[in-house]
């Protein structure tokens, strides 16, 4: 599995879902594979990741061995859940769509750092967003294809039912696309992000094989994942990014939470993994910005305490001395005195223009 120190990686079986595929137009494993980093012995390991790099190179080996440039459109409706391990068997033992796209957005770490996936939703409208988190060289198309293909597939296998809704693609159409626009309408290219949108009534949809009990056991295992990977390191630098607001004021935890499409009780827990609580990051924002009000002269303590949001200066007074073991006017003088020392003339140069009376 990727750790967050890891370059991009997608998970290794990948390759050998691609090499069965190009089966179909008589190339063989041991000749797709031959000059690249590829042990075909070791992807059987659900352990094992495939570097995007050597995942580019297998794709367009692939597309020049067949002469087929439209391989991604094929690997997608190919895809299947079981093939993506305790995520794909959460996704499969979720109650309705709508869950398992949770569990989706959740825990698709766990399979690649290659992309992020988000989960939005409107009123009666709702979205998958993939951002790319590596550069896919000229594989791009290919790779995105396979990917929101094989997404809506899924989805379609599991509710038994045509999913309606949308696909847009951050890439010009490809001119191979067009031999399978027929069945690709919903399919749009050039937009500014790679997104599955579609009705929110879907999101309740039932999942024919949905299993309580197995779904708390498989969750249970992907969240233990998560944690030997290290991925609540960056939950708390989601945490922390999100806490302040861009204008001005903090976020309570339940308006974080949201923000990150975590439940309150999941992000205390995660921070608490970490080894900080939501209390300590909304100290860290404030101390933060309390310091850079205190070095301007422009508001005064009475002021900087309103906007950071307490009730009086006594109690902003109290928790400065806290976080720092002084109060806020001695820290402002202490500022003061170190930037006239420093703004000062050494002796035996002549003050700076700008500074002579």
């Amino acid at each position: 599995m990727p750790r967050e120190s890891e370059g991009p990686s997608v998970p290794a079986v990948q390759a050998l879902h691609l090499a069965e595929l190009v089966r179909r137009w008589g190339v063989l494993p041991a000749t797709l594979f031959r000059g690249i980093a590829v042990e075909e012995r070791e992807l059987t390991d659900p352990s094992k990741r495939l570097p995007v790099d050597v995942l580019v190179q297998l794709v367009e080996r692939a597309r020049a061995l067949t002469g087929e440039p439209g391989l991604g459109v094929y690997f997608g409706l190919r895809m299947q859940a079981a093939s993506h391990g305790y995520l794909g068997f959460a996704a499969m033992t979720a109650s309705t769509l709508g869950e398992a796209l949770d569990l989706a957005t959740r825990f698709a770490p766990m399979l690649t750092n290659a992309f992020t996936l988000s989960f939005e939703r409107s009123g009666s409208s709702a979205s998958l967003i993939i951002e790319e988190e590596a550069d896919l060289g000229p594989a791009r198309d290919a790779i995105l294809l396979a990917l929101v293909i094989g997404l809506w597939r899924i989805g379609c296998t599991l509710t038994g039912v045509e999913l309606p809704g949308r696909t847009e693609l951050a890439f010009a159409e490809p001119a191979y696309f067009a031999r399978f626009r027929t069945g690709a309408a919903h399919v749009s290219f050039g937009k500014p992000k790679n997104v599955l949108q579609f009705d929110a009534a879907i999101l309740d949809y039932p999942l024919a094989s949905a299993d309580p009990a197995a779904l708390q056991l498989v969750r249970e295992q992907c969240e233990q994942a998560l944690l030997a990977l290290g991925f609540e390191g960056r939950v708390v630098a989601r945490v922390r990014g999100a806490v302040s607001k861009a204008g001005g004021g903090f976020r309570t935890l339940e308006e974080v939470a949201a923000r990150l499409k975590l439940s309150t009780r999941t992000m205390k827990r995660k921070l608490a993994n970490a080894g900080i609580s939501y209390l300590g990051l909304l100290d860290e924002a404030r101390l933060e910005r309390a310091r850079r009000l205190l070095a301007s002269e422009g508001p005064s303590v009475d002021e900087i305490a309103s906007t950071l949001g307490y009730s009086d200066t006594a109690n902003f007074t109290r928790a400065f001395r806290r976080w720092t073991g002084t109060t806020p006017a001695a820290y402002r003088r202490s500022l003061a005195e170190t930037s006239a020392e420093i703004d000062g003339p050494v002796e035996g140069e002549p003050l700076h223009p700008s500074k002579r009376r």
